[in-house]
């Protein structure tokens, strides 16, 4: 696998979220395109294509984030401009939480790993 692609309307806002949100810099731009560095060591490229629709429902792919604790992390998204999705899931002990990133693309942050 090389790249995980978001489709997106405005690469500018996307781009800086995932940025900062995953601490990754940003690689390449083109007009319709904008990279940021891979995912680990090896992993595949985080992309983002421009699209002139948006987003109507639910992705059928979503990242899973790891994190230490789902409520810092999602003070943390909130601020880059991030909304929840409902509330805290999951065993209590690892609990997970779905989030909207600024487009409405779900992702996860879990302490389920």
């Amino acid at each position: 696998m090389t790249n995980v692609v978001f489709d997106c309307l405005d690469l500018d806002v996307v781009g800086a979220f995932w940025g900062a949100l995953l601490g990754m810099r940003e690689t390449c731009r083109e007009d319709d395109w904008l990279d940021l560095e891979p995912l680990g060591a090896d992993g595949p490229l985080l992309s983002f294509q421009l699209v002139p629709e948006h987003k109507t429902i639910k992705n059928r792919l979503h990242l899973d984030l790891d994190v230490p604790d789902i409520h810092v992390a999602g003070e943390r998204a909130a601020e880059l401009g991030a909304s929840p999705n409902g509330e805290p899931m999951g065993d209590p002990d690892h609990p997970f939480r779905v989030w909207r990133d600024p487009e409405g693309n779900e992702f996860c942050f879990t302490t389920q790993r």
